[in-house]
């Protein structure tokens, strides 16, 4: 006689691509939130292999879902710049971020200060900052910190000569400047403020609307401005 055996299905693991909680806490946050990413995006869109997101899970440990953390904005060299639904580590070749921005309020002092900063030294990631819009509680609003064997160190922060703010970030080859309290990334090669697809789209319509007010005046005192 021939003993059956049962067969008992595996359930395969699930990895969600989302927790259902909002994006962010506040209007203020999440709007910084989308110029980071957004204005990054278009600064690497021409790499194939450098990877930018917001508000993504990642899983860094296969087997384990509840290995996961979200990091408001992060950058990753030497993965596909494609779209994900979540970025599981094993199957990226093991590269994890190596940069890290927060959108920090008091509300997540706790997390971002604490678990999420020991998950990213964990993780080995390069630079990890900090931007407080609301000024809640960092001072300066915008910090960084970058690892050293395992640790992070405080990126030094420098006031330039017109009050700025500026923070150099060696990783993306860009400096983070606080203006009037207002985060931005700038490239120092370029000498200009990385903006978002709207932005240049508004910046644009302003010159536009100047050019034509000065056209108009130029020809209220009998100039041609084409003759110029």
């Amino acid at each position: 006689m021939t003993a059956s055996v049962e067969y008992i299905p595996v359930t395969p693991i699930e990895y969600p691509d989302e927790d259902g909680k909002p994006m962010a806490e506040g209007d203020i946050q999440c709007s910084y939130l989308t110029y980071a990413r957004n204005a990054l995006r278009i600064y690497f869109q021409n790499y194939p292999d450098v990877y930018v997101a917001g508000n993504l899970f990642i899983y860094y440990e296969k087997g384990y879902p509840e290995s996961v953390v979200a990091p408001d904005v992060f950058v990753v060299f030497g993965v596909e710049n494609r779209d994900r639904r979540s970025y599981k580590t094993w199957e990226e070749n093991n590269q994890t971020p190596d940069f890290v921005l927060e959108i920090t309020s008091k509300a997540t002092r706790s997390k971002d200060q604490g678990a999420k900063k020991g998950i990213y030294a964990f993780l080995g990631v390069r630079e990890y900052f900090q931007y407080d819009p609301t000024g809640d509680y960092l001072n300066p609003q915008l910090q960084g910190l970058h690892l050293v064997d395992g640790n992070y160190f405080p990126v030094a922060t420098n006031t330039l000569p017109d009050g700025k703010v500026s923070l150099q970030s060696e990783v993306l080859g860009l400096e983070l400047h606080l203006e009037g309290g207002k985060l931005r990334f700038y490239n120092p090669a370029t000498e200009q403020i990385l903006l978002t697809h709207e932005e240049e789209a508004a910046a644009r319509q302003a010159a536009e609307e100047k050019a034509q007010k000065l056209a108009a005046k130029l020809r209220e005192l009998n100039i041609d401005p084409d003759s110029l």
